[in-house]
């Protein structure tokens, strides 16, 4: 079956790809922010998961955040934005979604949700680094 054309229109239009790759990171791009805006509440965050020191260790988040997710967006440098929020996303779904740990088998199965969702975002990004570098080599 082929593309419907006005969907085959949409997914070419030259703001699909920025808008979608928005989408992709808003979690990133808008936690970024709050941290950035809420400094004492990003670094309780990062004392509550006993990460040390807790300043650097916001600093790095919020440039990894907001500065993976400018990249993303505007089509630059998007495999090291896509591998950068990727890797990060990692490690802090390992950290703060450790579902293996849960007793409550309903607590564990909402945990390993949330986990498999922050896989499926890594995906995104692997998805989002492919298209952009095959719209450059277009």
């Amino acid at each position: 079956m082929t593309t419907p054309r006005p969907i085959a229109a949409l997914l070419r239009a030259p703001v699909f790809g920025p808008v979608a790759r928005a989408v992709l990171t808003t979690p990133y791009w808008f936690a970024g922010l709050y941290k950035l805006t809420h400094w004492p509440d990003a670094l309780g965050e990062a004392a509550h998961f006993g990460l040390r020191p807790a300043g650097l260790v916001v600093a790095a988040t919020i440039a990894v955040q907001l500065g993976g997710s400018v990249l993303l967006i505007a089509g630059r440098l998007s495999w090291l934005a896509a591998g950068a929020l990727g890797v990060f996303t990692a490690l802090a779904t390992l950290i703060a979604h450790p579902y293996w740990t849960v007793a409550d088998p309903a607590e564990r199965f909402h945990a390993m949700n949330t986990f498999l969702e922050h896989i499926g975002l890594i995906g995104g990004f692997m998805v989002a680094a492919a298209l952009v570098e095959k719209e450059r080599a277009a």
